[in-house]
């Protein structure tokens, strides 16, 4: 993915957008969000990921 590609996507990415971005489904998306090592961002009840933080841990997989 390219730079110009990621810079698209908002800055705190949802369950939704993963799943959009990794073309998996929003359980499956839900589940990786709880995956230990998931740069994961609680804010009340809502799963959230910084968008930067998600694409370094992807490159990292």
């Amino acid at each position: 993915m390219k730079i110009a590609e990621i810079d698209s996507y908002p800055i705190v990415l949802t369950a939704i957008e993963i799943s959009q971005i990794l073309l998996i489904s929003k359980p499956s998306a839900y589940e990786l969000m709880d995956r230990a090592d998931f740069p994961l961002i609680r804010i009340g009840r809502c799963k959230r990921v910084l968008r930067d933080e998600f694409f370094l841990w992807l490159r990292n997989r």
